[in-house]
């Protein structure tokens, strides 16, 4: 329960902020310009909150938190006093009306900079491309990978995080099957694999499959046979077992690590066991009865004992990107411009059939993603919105008519045209774009489900 209400929380908190920023945007812009706003709001609906400025504006926090608006004067909606009407947003040149409808999707980039700067000046730990355990005869395989080998790069691209190394193999795997990596292996030696994939590179792009599918396992560290939790109902706190208890051997088989035990756990249901443990520095042997526990159909064994893991385990796979504050800029404009440009890349292939639309997410997910990464830290808080925010302002540039894009292209046609788009025109395209964004969100939802339901 307490998860629940942290996700809900922090979707509530995230989409709050980055909703007000958009808008904002908008509402910054049409000030400068001299357009009277009539409304802010974020949220729709009944208002929860509200003030009125001393310029009239209204601000409204609202009891929807799905979105937000700026109410801006214009003719079309209702009488305009005639001392406002040059106040009024259909009477602004496109070039203007075009300005107040891009900045909020451009006030969503300032904010990813603002925040990748804050990351970056903070410190952002990540993990190393550090390649893990190869299936035998997969794709990593035929390239020559080797479990301990550091990705450099893909396809001349610096990977200095396994984030970079995902992402890069998303680009570079799709549609075309290949890439090109630059390796450093555990003897410090730098060599080059060739990654070719023969099959349906759409399967790759589905949440999590691009490593599986070429046979590429994560790094896990080597975790000692050393019991650090007991669950007081398990059958591993009746047999007297303790934190702290080395396991030396079951049965007679020596044990060398934690995946070793569990794996002679797990085939042994209902079994009882002879455990040797090394407890104050002497060997002292247990009589160990196995639990069993369905496991997605499958009778396994269980016992109740979690590893002991310390922090100083991950240190060969771990990292930090940290700069100054000038250097952050940078960094925080580059990555921003990166991330940009890869979901605009995805969303493309995504519309040609080559991307999995099974990565696009609705709120549930989001919210999940929400409350992990706020309970993780301030920077995974942060990246989590950078990201979401760039999504958005890109989301909000798609020429459908009901989003700001589309928007956008009204007043492209305008100047084209030399007239504005004609009213029935702009009411099929709502009904257009009203019945895309159903068919988006409903989609999104549908995939939030699966996820659920697969877990």
């Amino acid at each position: 329960m307490s998860g629940i209400l942290t996700s809900a929380l922090a979707f509530i908190v995230a989409i709050g902020v980055l909703v007000a920023v958009h808008e904002f945007g908008h509402f910054w812009v049409a000030r400068r310009l001299g357009i009277k706003v009539l409304r802010f709001s974020v949220g729709f609906g009944r208002p929860l909150w509200r003030k009125a400025g001393a310029d009239g504006t209204e601000y409204w926090i609202s009891a929807i938190p799905l979105g937000g608006y700026v109410k801006m004067l214009d003719e079309r909606e209702g009488d305009v006093p005639p001392e406002d009407v040059s106040r009024s947003f259909n009477r602004q040149p496109p070039s203007s009306r075009i300005a107040v409808l891009f900045a909020g999707p451009a006030f969503n980039f300032l904010f990813a900079i603002a925040a990748y700067w804050i990351m970056f000046v903070v410190g952002v730990p990540a993990m190393k491309p550090l390649v893990g355990a190869i299936e035998p005869g997969s794709p990593a395989a035929e390239a020559g990978l080797r479990g301990g080998d550091l990705i450099i790069a893909v396809d001349d691209a610096s990977t200095a995080t396994m984030m970079d190394a995902q992402l890069e193999l998303l680009k570079s795997m799709v549609p075309g099957g290949r890439a090109t990596l630059e390796v450093e292996g555990q003897d410090g030696g730098r060599r080059t694999a060739r990654l070719v994939y023969d099959g349906d590179t759409h399967a790759l792009t589905e949440p999590g499959a691009m490593f599986p599918g070429l046979g590429i396992g994560l790094w896990r560290p080597e975790i000692p046979a050393v019991i650090g939790e007991i669950m007081p109902e398990g059958t591993a706190a009746a047999a007297g077992l303790q934190p702290g208890d080395r396991v030396l051997s079951a049965d007679g088989r020596p044990i060398s690590d934690w995946n070793e035990l569990v794996a002679f756990i797990r085939a042994r249901p209902g079994e009882q066991l002879a455990l040797v443990v090394e407890r104050d520095g002497a060997p002292l042997t247990l009589a160990l009865f196995v639990g069993a526990a369905d496991d997605q159909g499958e009778r396994v064994g269980r016992i109740g004992a979690g590893p002991r893991v310390t922090p100083e385990l991950w240190d060969p796979v771990r990292t930090e990107q940290r700069y100054g504050p000038i250097g952050a800029a940078g960094r925080a404009v580059s990555e921003t411009w990166r991330m940009s440009a890869l979901t605009v890349t995805m969303v493309g292939r995504m519309i040609l059939g080559q991307v999995s639309v099974k990565n696009i997410s609705g709120p549930i997910n989001i919210a999940q993603a929400a409350g992990f990464t706020a309970a993780a830290g301030i920077t995974a808080f942060l990246s989590f919105l950078a990201i979401v925010s760039i999504s958005l302002g890109i989301i909000n540039l798609l020429p459908i008519p009901l989003l700001d894009g589309g928007q956008i292209v009204y007043q492209c046609v305008e100047i084209a045209k030399g007239s504005p788009v004609s009213d029935r025109a702009q009411i099929i395209g709502q009904q257009v774009g009203i019945l895309l964004l159903l068919m988006l969100m409903t989609f999104a939802f549908y995939n939030d489900i699966v996820r659920l339901a697969t877990g």
